[in-house]
């Protein structure tokens, strides 16, 4: 999944500063629109799969979300280890127990949201999983920031999407209704892991906040797995391939280039863009999986697209100061 999310999604995962305290001004490079523009394509097009290949992966949903974040965990260590070492030592107590607190947050979004693929439709749950904004939205209304108008109606809109979608779901029954409502509860947990990446971000490098996050993530998950009894072994070679390539395409590859791009096309596009994983993820789970979701389930996808846009794009003008997450 991606989760985009203005703060605020990840997608997908945080964003890295633009401060550089090693390469010289005269020697940046400037932005180049049209290579970030297909770099954003091949992003979205690689978080569109994480639904599918979830879904498609004959394995435990825990299962799934574990070995996604220990893979990723396990590519990032030489790099966190090696050059970043540094960052890492200075890390103060507050912003590792905030980095915690965090991955585990992103725990609850994984081990709900995996689930409800095999509970209700890719494209139901995919956009369910997408209403982050909305969540961080109401999160900082509680922190007494003001929306503007437009995004107040995103806002309603988004939720009369899912009013629609839920009553679609559970006239056709009630485990997806139940799918429903853990895709809802992914979306939840991933606003409060969005806001509190934000906070950590503004005293720690993106690298060791990710390495602290991710490594919470998997360890958080791991006993979920153990005391759940969700295998973790034993597969077949095809679906250790699958979970290679969910890494690969969504956890690294499609976060990456996402955080990539975002510094030469702006958050409001990049976000923009990212809320094509729903139509992208409702494809591919209909031409490789041959899911058709119910006819009047489309509107309302339409509808919740509709409102979360206006979220984002409501945003523009705000300070962006925090990531955007793509699953």
């Amino acid at each position: 999944m991606t989760v985009p999310c203005t703060a605020h999604a990840p997608y997908a995962e945080p964003v890295p500063t633009t401060r550089s305290t090693r390469t010289p001004a005269a020697v940046i490079t400037a932005p180049h629109p049209s290579l970030d523009a297909a770099l954003l394509a091949v992003a979205v097009a690689g978080v569109s799969l994480s639904a599918p290949l979830a879904a498609a992966t004959a394995a435990p949903a825990l299962a799934i979300a574990f070995w996604r974040n220990a893979m990723a965990v396990g590519a990032l260590t030489p790099l966190a280890l090696w050059r970043h070492r540094g960052e890492l030592r200075r890390m103060g107590r507050r912003a590792v127990a905030l980095s915690a607190a965090s991955g585990a947050l992103l725990a609850v979004h994984f081990g709900t949201w995996l689930p409800s693929l095999h509970m209700t439709s890719v494209a139901s749950s995919t956009a369910l999983v997408t209403t982050t904004p909305i969540w961080t939205a109401l999160l900082l209304r509680l922190r007494g920031h003001r929306p503007s108008p437009a995004a107040t109606l995103g806002t309603v809109l988004a939720f009369l999407g899912v009013v629609i979608l839920t009553g679609v779901d559970l006239s056709a029954s009630p485990q997806a209704l139940a799918g429903d409502a853990l895709a809802l509860v992914g979306g939840v947990a991933a606003a409060g892991y969005v806001l509190l990446g934000a906070e950590v971000r503004r005293v720690a490098s993106t690298t060791a906040y990710t390495y602290v996050c991710y490594s919470t993530t998997s360890v958080c998950l791991l006993l979920t797995c153990l005391v759940a009894g969700a295998r973790l072994h034993g597969y077949g070679a095809d679906t250790w391939l699958k979970l290679v390539l969910l890494m690969v395409t969504a956890q690294l590859l499609g976060h990456t280039l996402i955080n990539r791009v975002v510094k030469g096309l702006g958050p409001s596009v990049t976000s923009t863009a990212i809320l094509l994983e729903t139509p992208g993820a409702a494809l591919i789970a209909a031409v490789w999986l041959g899911q058709q979701p119910p006819v009047a389930a489309y509107p309302a996808l339409v509808v919740i697209l509709g409102g979360l846009a206006l979220v984002v794009l409501a945003d523009r003008k705000q300070p962006q100061d925090a990531p955007r997450t793509a699953d």
